[in-house]
Formats: C-alpha cells, structure tokens, sequence
C-alpha cells in the first residue's frame, strides 16, 4: 500500500509540474510577439531579411540538387517516420515525403554531404532550426494544426510548385496563399494552418524552422 500511495504521490507530482510548467509557457508566448522584431501577424515579410534575398537569388541552384534527391523519391521517408508523434495530426499517409538536412539543431551529415549548395545556404540563416526538403505529392492534404511554440516562425522557398499553381496553396487562419517557384513565404507557424495539393503533380518546398527574431 506504501508503494502505490507513493506512485501516486509520484505521478500527482509530475501532472503538478507539468501543468506550471505549461502555464508559464502559455504566459510567456503572450509576451514574445511584444518583443519580437516581426510583428504578431500570420504571414510576415521575409523580405527584410537579407538571407531570405540570398536563398531566393540562388533558388536554381537548390532546385538542382533537389531534383537529383528527386530521383530516388520514393526511397525517401514520409513526414510520420521522421516526427511520429505528429502522425495523428499531420500525416499518416505516404504522400508527405521528407528529405532532412537539419532536424531540431542536429546536422544530417550524409544528407547535407549530397547537397552542398543548399547546406552552404541554410547555415547562413540565423536561428535556423529544422530544414527539409517538404515533398507532397499529388492530392495531399495536411490538415489543420499548429506548432507548440511561437517562438519559431516558418520560412518556405518554393521549389516546385505544379499547375495549375491555384490549386497548391496554404492557409494560415482565414488567410490563403500560394506558392511561386522561387518565391518565398513566411508565417506564424503557432497559428491553425493547413496545406493542399490538388494537382496531378509534385510541389516541393525548402522548409526551415527559425527562432522568431
């Protein structure tokens, strides 16, 4: 009886914590957008980010290597193998493939090592992340979620994108955008968003996770 009361204890405990501790978090996320250099809207500017001109002046050059990875698409792993515990709210399918360079600060080698150029670029990105090549293929839809934190903020640089381009788009709250090859998009990944491609075609995007500045 003295060992259950104690687990008990144990497990109360831990739901007391984890309960601070999300609290403080809820309350400090309402002040970052008050300091944050970007404003607290759902898609920002990424234009006054002198990496941001960088990647899109070189975007060929990262088209290329891509479309080398490309050719071994369907060796690639989906979205749900790299992030499982995301699979229930983002994907569960084998129509979101990945290609990972950088995965929450850690480098992958052999990955990076294969595309040269596009590694050269995502290590001038201050606060950078998490980077991968975001392959949907044709008739995916990401369906609605958001990101824990807002302390990160999502940057996307269109790569492939098939026509008719309409019908790839995204939504960040009620707004809607689309994608341009070689065009870059920024928003609030905090927000309730949500992605599609309804096309008979594969868009890719380069996708980066940086520190909210």
């Amino acid at each position: 009886m003295s060992l259950l009361l104690d687990n008990i204890k144990v497990k109360l405990r831990r739901i007391l914590l984890y309960s601070i501790g999300a609290k403080l978090l809820w309350s400090l996320e309402k002040l970052i957008p008050y300091y944050s250099l970007i404003g607290n809207t759902a898609f920002f500017d990424p234009y006054q980010f002198d990496w941001a001109k960088d990647l899109e002046k070189n975007w060929i050059l990262i088209r290329e290597e891509l479309d080398e990875i490309l050719k071994y698409q369907d060796n690639l792993p989906n979205f749900q193998d790299i992030s499982p515990d995301q699979a229930d709210s983002t994907s569960s399918d084998d129509l979101w493939k990945t290609y990972f360079m950088y995965g929450y600060g850690i480098k992958a080698e052999k990955n990076c090592q294969r595309c040269p150029e596009t590694t050269r670029l995502i290590e001038s990105v201050p606060g950078m992340k998490t980077a991968f090549f975001s392959i949907l293929l044709p008739g995916k839809h990401i369906p609605e979620h958001r990101g824990p934190y807002k302390g990160v903020v999502r940057y996307l640089l269109a790569l492939k994108v098939p026509e008719p381009r309409e019908k790839c788009r995204i939504r960040v709250e009620d707004e809607i955008r689309h994608w341009q090859e070689g065009k870059s998009m920024m928003f609030d990944d905090s927000l309730h968003h949500e992605a599609w491609n309804e096309t008979d075609g594969v868009r890719v995007v380069l996708f980066l996770d940086i520190m909210r500045p």
